[in-house]
C-alpha cells in the first residue's frame, strides 16, 4: 500500500504535506520524532511545509491512528508510526535515546495489579528512565 492509500484509508485526504510527513516517518532511521525533528527533516528535503502544518498533521495522524504520541521526560511530544503492536520504552537520561522493548512478564504483572485493585486494564504506557552505563555507547556524545 502506498503512502497516499494509507492516508486515505485513515479517513484523511492525501495532501502533499501529509504524504511528505508520513514519508519522513517511514524512511527515518530515528523511530521517535518530535514535531521539530520532522520539520528539520522537511527542511533538509527542501519541502516548503511550515512548523504549524507539521503540528496539525501530526495531531491528525494521531487521531487517525497512523501515529502514536508519547510524552517522555523532555516534556515534548514524541511521535512514532503506529504499527499495531504494544511495546514499552527505555529512555536514556544521558543522550535521550529511546529503545523499545516488550516483556510478557511486565505486561502480565501490570494486568494483575489492575485486577487486584478492581480494575480492568484498557491500555497503558510504561517508560523507564535510566542512564546508559555502556562504555562503548555510540549515542553518548550525540546530545
Amino acid at each position: 500500500m502506498n503512502r497516499s492509500e494509507e492516508i486515505k484509508n485513515s479517513g484523511l485526504k492525501a495532501t502533499l504535506p501529509r504524504i511528505k510527513i508520513l514519508e519522513i516517518f517511514q524512511k527515518a532511521q530515528q523511530r521517535h520524532m518530535t514535531a521539530e525533528d520532522v520539520y528539520k527533516a522537511l527542511l533538509d528535503e527542501r519541502a516548503d511545509i511550515g512548523l504549524a502544518t507539521v503540528y496539525r498533521v501530526l495531531t491528525q495522524f494521531e487521531q487517525a491512528g497512523l501515529l502514536s504520541r508519547n510524552h517522555f521526560e523532555s516534556g515534548k511530544s514524541v511521535f512514532e508510526l503506529n504499527e499495531g503492536h504494544h511495546h514499552d520504552h527505555l529512555v536514556c537520561l544521558t543522550c535521550g535515546r529511546v529503545e523499545e522493548f516488550y516483556d510478557p512478564q511486565i505486561e502480565e504483572r501490570q494486568r494483575a495489579i489492575a485486577e487486584e485493585r478492581g480494575y480492568a486494564l484498557q491500555e497503558h504506557s510504561l517508560a523507564l528512565y535510566a542512564s546508559c552505563v555502556k562504555t562503548d555507547c555510540p549515542h553518548k556524545n550525540s546530545r
